[in-house]
C-alpha cells in the first residue's frame, strides 16, 4: 500500500485518524503502533517474513539501549553487536537473493541512530516498548523516511495534542506533495520508462539528454513529494518530521546540493559515520580516506548492484575535487556554478538509474557519441515526439525547483489556495483511478 493510491486515501487513512483522534493522548501511541503494523502488514502480505525482520528489529534496539543504560560495563559491545546485527541483516538482503524488506533501510539507519545516541549519552533509553515500537514503526516515514532521530520526536512521543487546524494544516500539505508525485513524477517517469523500453542503443543523443533530464526531474518530485507526504501526516499525528529536501536544484556545486537533498540521510552520515571517523579535523589524506568511505556506503546503502558504487565513487571525486579545487570559485561565480550543476545533475543521476553496465555504457555512449558510437539504427528526430509530449511537464518541474513559485503561494490568499488544492487533490484522484498510481522510486532502496 503507497500514499499515492485510493486504498490509501478512502480507506486506510480515515480508519486510522477516526480510531486515533477519539482516543485519549495517553493511548495514541498503541493506535499509531498497532496502525503502523497493520499498514505494513498490507503493504507485506505476500512476505509475512519481513514483519517479523522489522518486529525482532524494535525488541532489539529496545533492548541494547535498556542494557546499556543499566550497565555502563558492557555498553560498548552491547552497541557494537547492536549495529552489526542490523548490518548483517541489510547486507543479507541486499546482496542475496532474497526479496528486501520494505523501508529496512530507513528502519535500521534509525535503529543504529537510537542505540549510538543511548550509548553517548545523548538521549535516555525508552521505557515504553510501544511507544518505542510506534516510533520505529511510524508509517508515514517507516517505508521511504525522512530518516527520524529519536531525538527529534522524544518529547511529541509523549506529549502532543492535535488540533483541527493543524490536522487540516497537514493534510495541505500531504496534498501538495501528492500532486508533485501524480500529476508530476509519474508522467515524466513514463518518458524516461519509454527510453528504456525502446533501448539505449536505438536513441538519438538530444533523446538520451531528454531522458535524463526527466528522470532527473522524476526522482526529485517523486522522494520529494513522498517527503512532503510524510511530513504532512506527521503534522495530522501531532509529529514534526524534518525537512528532506532545500532546492537541491538550485544549488551551485555538488557538496551545495547533497546538502540540500535527502537532508536526513546526508545528516545521518556525517553524524555516525563522518564525524566519529574525525570529519575534517584530520589530515589531507585521512579526510580523503574519510569521504571515500562515506560515499562509498552511501551508494551501497542506495542498491547491490555495480552502478551504485560508480555513482557514489563520481560524488566523492566530485566534491573531493570541489573542497580543494574550485568549489570556492562555483560558490562565487554563481552563474558558472549553476550552469556546471545543470550539466552535472543529470549526469550523475543516469549513472543511478541504469543499473546494468553494459547499458549504462551504451547510454553514455548516447550522451556523448564524440567518445564513440553505439551500434543501433537511430529514428532521426525521435525526440521531437516526446519533446511535444513532455515539456510541459519538464518546464513546471523547472520552475518548482526554485523558490519562486513556493514565495508565491506565501502571498495567496487562503480561499484561493485551499480551491487550487482540492483542484489538485480531485486531478490526483482521478489519475490513481484510472491506474496512475507508479510506487515510489525510493520503495527500492
Amino acid at each position: 500500500m503507497v500514499f499515492s493510491s485510493l486504498k490509501f486515501i478512502f480507506v486506510f487513512l480515515p480508519i486510522f485518524f477516526a480510531c486515533y483522534y477519539l482516543t485519549k493522548p495517553k493511548g495514541r501511541n498503541i493506535i499509531l503502533f498497532l496502525g503502523s503494523l497493520v499498514f505494513y502488514i498490507i503493504g507485506s502480505v505476500e512476505h509475512p517474513v519481513h514483519l517479523a525482520v522489522l518486529l525482532i528489529s524494535v525488541l532489539m534496539d529496545f533492548t541494547s539501549a535498556r542494557i546499556i543504560e543499566k550497565n555502563k560495563r558492557i555498553k560498548k559491545p552491547v552497541m557494537f553487536i547492536n549495529a552489526g546485527l542490523h548490518l548483517v541483516a541489510f547486507i543479507t538482503f541486499r546482496y542475496t537473493d532474497l526479496v528486501m524488506p520494505v523501508g529496512i533501510s530507513f528502519y535500521t539507519f534509525q535503529g543504529i541512530s537510537y542505540v549510538a545516541d543511548v550509548y553517548r549519552g545523548k538521549i535516555k533509553a525508552e521505557r515504553s516498548l510501544v511507544s518505542f515500537g510506534a516510533y520505529i514503526c511510524m508509517f508515514e516515514q517507516l517505508i521511504a523516511g525522512p530518516i527520524v532521530t529519536f531525538s527529534h520526536v522524544k518529547d511529541r512521543l509523549h506529549d502532543r495534542n492535535v488540533n483541527i487546524f493543524e490536522a487540516v494544516d497537514g493534510f495541505k500539505v500531504f496534498v501538495f506533495g501528492l500532486g508533485l508525485k501524480v500529476l508530476l513524477a509519474n508522467p515524466l517517469g513514463n518518458l524516461w520508462g519509454d527510453i528504456t523500453a525502446i533501448g539505449y542503443e536505438s536513441i538519438s543523443t538530444q533523446l538520451a539528454w531528454l531522458g535524463a533530464a526527466a528522470f532527473s526531474f522524476q526522482i526529485y518530485f517523486d522522494f520529494f513529494g513522498y517527503s512532503l507526504m510524510a511530513i504532512g501526516l506527521g503534522k495530522m499525528l501531532g509529529f514534526e518530521i524534518p525537512k528532506n529536501f532545500d532546492m537541491p536544484y538550485i544549488s551551485k556545486t555538488m557538496t551545495e546540493f547533497w546538502r540540500r537533498w535527502h537532508i536526513t540521510l546526508g545528516s545521518w552520515f556525517r553524524d555516525y559515520v563522518y564525524i566519529p571517523l574525525g570529519g575534517n579535523r584530520v589530515s589531507f589524506l585521512t579526510n580523503i580516506g574519510n569521504l571515500f568511505i562515506v560515499w562509498t556506503l552511501t551508494g551501497m546503502w542506495h542498491g547491490a548492484s555495480l552502478n551504485f558504487i560508480i555513482w557514489g565513487l563520481s560524488l566523492f571525486v566530485i566534491i573531493v575535487c570541489e573542497k580543494y579545487i574550485y568549489g570556492r570559485f562555483m560558490q562565487r561565480f554563481s552563474l558558472i556554478g549553476h550552469l556546471y550543476m545543470i550539466f552535472l545533475i543529470p549526469v550523475t543521476w543516469s549513472i543511478f538509474a541504469v543499473d546494468d553496465l553494459g547499458q549504462l555504457i551504451t547510454f553514455f555512449s548516447r550522451l556523448f557519441p564524440f567518445f564513440g558510437e553505439a551500434s543501433g539504427v537511430v529514428m532521426e528526430g525521435d525526440y521531437i515526439k516526446y519533446l511535444s509530449d513532455c515539456w510541459p511537464f519538464l518546464a513546471v518541474g523547472a520552475v518548482l525547483s526554485t523558490r519562486v513559485p513556493f514565495e508565491l503561494l506565501k502571498k495567496v490568499n487562503k480561499l484561493v489556495m485551499t480551491i487550487v488544492l482540492l483542484i489538485i487533490f480531485a486531478a490526483s484522484c482521478y489519475c490513481m483511478y484510472i491506474g496512475l498510481d507508479d510506487p515510489f522510486l525510493y520503495f527500492r532502496f
